[in-house]
Formats: C-alpha cells, structure tokens, sequence
C-alpha cells in the first residue's frame, strides 16, 4: 500500500491531504519523493519562520535532546526560562505560561480572564466575528464560523460576539459585566484582514470605560510575521493577555500566554498546569528562532520583503480586476482576495507551477513565507501566480 492507502485505513477523516510525498526540507523548499521541488510560501501555517531545516534551529534541537527531553515542571529548566525572558523583553508583557499549542494557549486565557473577573462580577469573554482560535470546546465558543461549531455545542455560557471592524458593534456588545474582549489584529483564517484604526482606538476607549481585559490572539501573527515582534503594536493596542504558539517552536509543539501582573496574580499554584508544555526541546528551538529573528537581522527582513510582496500583490489585482478584489497584508503575511473561489487557482500553482499556497476563508490565496524568505522567493510566487490569473481570465467581449 502507499502512504494514501495506509493513512486511510488507520486515521480519522479530519484532512484533506495534499497528493505530494515529502521526503525533506530545505530552506524555503520542499522536496518530493521523486526529487520535484516545491516553493513553500505557507511554512506549515505559518510555523517554520525560518524555513525548512535551519541550522540554528537544528543545532538548538540536537543540543538539547542530548541533554534531556522531558523532565516535568516540577523542575526549573533552563532553556524555559531564557525563552520566558526573550519573549518578555519582546512583547513587554512580565508573566508568561508555556503550553502545547495555539488553542491550549487560548483556553489557558479564557481561564485566567474568567478568574480575573469572578471577583468584579465580570463574566462575558467579547469576540469578534469570523474569527479564529482554535478547534477545543473553549475556542469553539469564541467563534461563529459554523463549519468550525456545527454539531458540537452546547458551547461555554457568558460569550459574546462583536462585528469585526464594526465600532458601533463592539460599543454594543461590551459593558460592566464584560471580563474580556479577544480579537486577532490580522483575522488569518478570516482571511488576512487587519484590524481597522477606528476599531483599535474604540477598544482602547471601551476598555478605560468598562476595565476589561484585551487578549490578542497572536497565535498566527506573532514572532514578528507581520513587522513588529506582535501585530498589535502595528495599531498602538497594549494587551493584558496574549496568545502565542505557531513559529515560537521553531517547528515543534509550543504555545504561551503572555501576561500583565495584574491578569497573571490570579493564577496560584494548582489552577492551571501541563505536563509537556514548556518542553525544553521546543523551547530551546524557540530560543534560537527568536534571536534569528529580533538579533540577527530576520525583522528588517520581513518589512522589507513584506513591502514587496505587498507592491506584487497589488501589481496583480490592477492587472486583473476582473478577477482580484483586493490585496492586503502586514509584513510576510499577505492575501490576495478573488472574486471567485480560491482553491482552483491555489491547484494550479501546486501542480502547474510546484509553489505552494493555501486558500483561506473561500476566496483568499494566502501567503505566509518564511521570515527570512528573499526577493526571488516572492518575485517566483508572485510571477507563478500571475500565470494562473491571465490563464484563468475571462476573455474580453
């Protein structure tokens, strides 16, 4: 049996698997089995910052898996601790929790939230439409996206919900009893759409009114993917609580919560826990990523290639109007909106072209290229996608 067949036969049927075999990784490529080469300009969802097999992620890897993998936390761990105190320098936030994942890091924040507000009669968690956080029960609760919820509830009580950029909407929603408002500030599932000014500063505003907690969801946007170290900082937003996961493994298994003082005293020993969150393998791949990006170099990087990435994208929607609506990003993250389903077009490049995109929210091609990704890398995506939009045009009358 090959890989399909045997897959099939022991797996639940929770994805659609890409038709490639991959054999390695090499920077920003992927290798086949057979030796095709692929131009991955997703980087796993936008977890591999640094590409595929990097040598400083490697190295930090091998280090550390020879010294131990797991010990517990019931021990202090070094390589913890220097990736605590790199992400706080970085997001000014003093308290961090490390976990497994994205959506464990937001269930950890619903929790501290929810304590946080149980003593000031704050109960409601604000969210925003069309967002994403996550698949368990508690992320479930913080979206509307039915393909995501349908058949799975009853989901958490005290959730709300606010239209994305909507002000008027988010004044609606939020009040005295509201102990949190969580938004992304670039909706990545939602398909790449940043937060608007108007939005940021009414947040900003409703929480000096009402005193709730601001979790940014920087799950996706974090670890400098869109030019700043957090996406928040783009539209002048201080958070109380934030949540990481994505690059800051360096391709392994790692979330975190960043927190105030005042949103982290709440947690007391024997409230919240993990047994492999933190693990240090992860964190000392962490480690490395995080210096890579904010010491050596990698963040003038991503503004820079983010700009022409941008300059392209919109290069291609005044080329093609009838088939672009509109291109949009912050820094390597980038969306290029159709007027028509995306999915076709992100098939193409696969297999026409061996570049690799994914479509998010039906209609948008989306591009999270490594962080250190070069001008060939995107004027190559950029120049393969132009191919499929003119070979896809509707002929004029």
């Amino acid at each position: 049996m090959d890989q399909k067949q045997r897959e099939s036969a022991v797996f639940l049927k929770t994805y659609k698997r890409l038709p490639i075999e991959i054999e390695r990784g090499e920077g920003a490529h992927l290798i086949a089995r057979g030796g095709t080469r692929y131009l991955d300009m997703f980087s796993g969802v936008a977890v591999n910052a640094l590409g595929h097999a990097h040598p400083a992620v490697v190295k930090a890897i091998a280090q550390q898996a020879a010294r131990y993998v797991h010990v517990s936390n019931y021990f202090l761990q070094e390589p913890q601790i220097e990736l605590g105190e790199l992400l706080t320098k970085y997001t000014g936030l003093p308290r961090v929790f490390f976990c497994n994942s994205g959506t464990e890091a937001i269930e950890g924040a619903i929790k501290i939230a929810r304590k946080w507000g149980a003593a000031k009669d704050k109960k409601t968690i604000v969210s925003m439409s069309n967002a994403f956080h996550g698949r368990t029960m508690g992320a479930l609760s913080l979206m509307d996206r039915k393909a995501y919820r349908d058949g799975f509830g009853p989901f958490l009580d005290g959730c709300a919900g606010a239209v994305f950029n909507d002000p008027a909407s988010l004044r609606k929603a939020v009040g005295p009893c509201t102990a949190a408002v969580i938004l992304e500030f670039v909706q990545g599932e939602g398909g790449v759409r940043p937060v608007s000014k108007e939005f940021a500063a009414e947040l900003i505003k409703l929480r000096a009114e009402h005193g709730f907690l601001i979790i940014a969801d920087e799950i996706q946007t974090g670890c400098a993917r869109t030019g700043e170290f957090l996406a928040c900082a783009h539209f002048g937003v201080t958070p109380d609580l934030v949540t990481m996961a994505k690059p800051i493994g360096g391709g392994l298994p790692l979330g975190a919560i960043l927190a105030t003082d005042e949103a982290a005293a709440v947690i007391q020993p024997g409230m919240h826990g993990t047994t492999f969150g933190g693990n240090p393998v992860a964190c000392a791949a962490g480690i490395a990523v995080v210096k890579e990006i904010m010491q050596y170099g990698t963040l003038q990087n991503v503004r820079t290639m983010g700009a022409l990435l941008l300059e392209r994208l919109k290069g291609l929607q005044a080329e093609f109007p009838a088939l672009v609506k509109e291109a949009r990003g912050l820094g390597l993250m980038a969306g290029l909106e159709l007027t028509t389903e995306a999915e076709p077009f992100v098939t193409a490049l696969r297999d026409e072209h061996h570049v690799l995109l994914n479509a998010t929210d039906k209609t948008v091609v989306r591009f999270l290229p490594p962080l250190n990704a070069k001008p060939e890398h995107i004027e190559a995506a950029c120049a393969a996608l132009r191919k499929v939009l003119a070979a896809r045009t509707p002929a004029a009358a």
